[in-house]
């Protein structure tokens, strides 16, 4: 389900919940969004050449289609459960959180974060991924936003009031994207911070995907709500996400944006997408977010 940014503490600071996911690597892999081609053609052609860093490779979602567009790719992961399940998909990875991680004098072309740069300190993570770049090498990191429509966000904003009305998060209710325009404002803040990289960009591709009610339950226990509701709200969640996605006839379709916060070492030039790339054209929804 969308997570919110955790107001208490930089959400870098946890690390307990950056290294919980791999709970259920499978269920992560099979369930979570992927990306739009559009977005992996977009950071291949902006870089010098493919040999790729994945930082926070998961079970290898954003990995993929990278590889699958010709890109050498090494991950790195601060859970072995993830990078175990990234390996046994042929990717190498290796286990450390990416501030501490040794690079061994490796360099890469591209340096990624799919859904992960939040867990990752802005400035410390944008001097490292400068460290490891070659000259014209590029910094690229994005997550993939929700965009239900307004009567999909009415019906499960509903189920949350109703679940957990003394919530001080609602996920679903008002304009959520506003706090992760903060987020993406805070990876080009570390980016400019570590002095290494020119202006960052900030790029945008809609796409859709249809859920199943099954479908939707499924990825609904992969976020970091799931670990912070009691077991027993969270069961009464997710009964209610099942009949609320029943009234719309068992199924419905969820606009995505995902947004890649990108920026070139310095002295490289900017590069990018000549036009805006979009798989779909949504009219407006009332938007939230969901990060790993």
């Amino acid at each position: 389900m969308p997570t919110l940014p955790l107001p208490e503490r930089e959400s870098h600071q946890h690390r307990r919940a950056a290294e919980s996911f791999g709970a259920d690597a499978a269920r992560y892999d099979r369930a979570r969004p992927r990306y739009p081609d559009a977005l992996v053609e977009a950071v291949v052609a902006a870089g010098p050449g493919r040999d790729l860093l994945d930082v926070g490779i998961g079970t290898g979602i954003s990995a993929r289609p990278f590889r699958a567009a010709g890109c050498t790719v090494l991950g790195v992961d601060a859970d072995p459960r993830m990078a175990a399940f990234a390996r046994h998909d042929g990717f190498d990875a290796e286990v450390a959180a990416f501030e501490a991680w040794d690079p061994a004098g490796r360099t890469f072309d591209t340096v990624v974060a799919g859904q992960t740069w939040h867990w990752i300190d802005p400035v410390a993570g944008a001097a490292k991924a400068a460290r490891v770049l070659r000259p014209g090498g590029r910094l690229a990191v994005f997550w993939n936003v929700f965009r239900p429509s307004p009567a999909t966000a009415g019906a499960f904003s509903a189920v949350y009031r109703c679940v957990l009305p003394d919530s001080p998060l609602n996920p679903w209710a008002g304009p959520v994207a506003q706090a992760y325009e903060g987020l993406f404002a805070k990876a080009a803040d570390g980016i400019r911070q570590a002095g290494a990289f020119g202006e960052p960009q900030q790029w945008r591709f809609d796409w859709e995907r249809r859920y199943t009610r099954e479908e939707w339950l499924d990825q609904l226990r992969t976020g970091g709500d799931a670990g912070r509701i009691p077991p027993d709200r969270f069961e009464e969640l997710l009964a209610g996400f099942g009949a609320a996605v029943d009234a719309l006839g068992g199924a419905f379709t969820m606009p995505f944006t995902s947004v890649v916060v990108t920026a070139a070492l310095a002295g490289t030039g900017p590069s990018g997408p000549s036009v805006s790339s979009e798989a779909s054209s949504p009219s407006e929804p009332e938007d939230t977010a969901a990060v790993r």
